[in-house]
């Protein structure tokens, strides 16, 4: 099982969504950088279910427990093991799943791929999974603001059909975290947050998309031909639960440009050599060229929804299936600082991969 990511700044995640826990061990941190366990709650709180009327109504206080790797406050070098207790798993909620399989959740493939599944929640398929993740992402985000001041900044940008306006060059994390649904622009924000109770009151959900930029970016991050920092970063949040796509700068739009509207030219400015434009989402050639990383990260809608679907028994008898248990409407909000961690992870592994490129 793919449990493990990263080449330098190495983490591998473990735990199931309602077994005793779920943690991460991360290797390849760098020794001597304060750390300690309020350091990762931050972002846990931002990630951790019951947080507001829109997610699943799941208590968890998500506190994080630093078990090896750290001493006196600073990081050691060694490997560091972080764990977080589940207090609220209700695997019986899932009895009546035993038998049957999701619409598209992962019930299936996973019987098909190991010849049994976990039923409770969804095992390793439950983004109950990414704690580890955000909680190596912390991590990684104090190397990055400690190195360059590396800052990664996502929100919401649409939810169902409805879009946001944000100044991507302005956006500030006081405005995302003002909004429950984590969209800066209050009228949409609004809208966002009645469409998903109706979602939720209908038993349906609804997905979306989340825009993430990178600012102090140096130039010189990626490893052609295959660890593009475009491909790192696109394998990072694909492996996300419920994510469906990933595009950089203009992305798909780019198709209806043409070569003379699309690139970026090069212009002196203060006396650093800099693009005039971002069009290509501040990488070329999968190297980051100094502008800011500008992704879009799109995620289709919960599967697990109760509202009454078609599906088969495992020994292959049509049955209608109305989900019961504890289901976001919408991952978005929660899904916010996982898309952060994510780019966190990848350009720390590049930013120290770079190191030993360079004298």
């Amino acid at each position: 099982m793919g449990d493990s990511f990263g080449k330098i700044f190495r983490i591998t995640t473990w735990g199931e969504s309602h077994g005793a826990g779920v943690g991460v061990v991360i290797d390849g941190c760098p020794s001597g950088l304060p750390l300690n366990e309020e350091d990762f709650q931050y972002e846990l709180d931002r990630r951790k279910p019951g947080q507001s009327k829109i997610t699943t109504q799941r208590k968890e206080s998500d506190i994080a427990r630093i078990l090896s790797g750290v001493f006196e406050g600073r990081t050691t070098g060694a490997s560091i093991s972080v764990m977080v207790s589940n207090e609220d798993a209700k695997p019986h909620a899932y009895d009546h799943l035993k038998e049957l399989y999701r619409p598209s959740h992962a019930d299936f493939t996973y019987e098909k791929k190991y010849g049994l599944r976990d039923w409770r929640g969804g095992g390793r398929a439950s983004a109950r999974e990414t704690v580890g993740r955000v909680a190596a992402g912390t991590i990684a985000k104090k190397l990055l603001l400690h190195w360059k001041n590396i800052q990664t900044i996502a929100w919401v940008e649409q939810i169902y059909d409805i879009k946001s306006s944000v100044d991507k060059k302005t956006v500030g994390v006081k405005q995302i975290e003002a909004s429950i649904v984590r969209c800066p622009d209050s009228e949409a924000s609004d809208v966002m947050i009645e469409r998903i109770h109706q979602a939720r009151k209908s038993g349906d959900s609804v997905g979306g998309i989340i825009r993430a930029v990178v600012r102090n970016v140096p130039a010189g991050l990626g490893e052609p031909v295959f660890d593009k920092l475009t491909a790192d970063l696109a394998k990072g949040l694909m492996s996300l639960p419920a994510t469906r796509g990933v595009e950089f700068g203009l992305g798909f739009d780019s198709v209806q440009l043409k070569g003379s509207e699309h690139n970026d030219p090069f212009v002196i400015r203060e006396g650093v050599i800099r693009t005039d434009a971002n069009r290509s989402g501040g990488i070329q050639g999968g190297i980051s060229n100094g502008e800011d990383i500008d992704l879009r990260v799109s995620f289709k809608p919960t599967a697990t929804i109760n509202y009454e679907q078609d599906t088969v028994t495992r020994d292959g008898k049509a049955i209608k299936l109305k989900a019961k248990g504890r289901h976001d409407p919408c991952v978005l909000p929660r899904a916010v600082p996982m898309v952060e961690a994510m780019i966190n992870l990848v350009l720390t592994d590049h930013y120290l991969r770079q190191q030993k490129n360079c004298l």
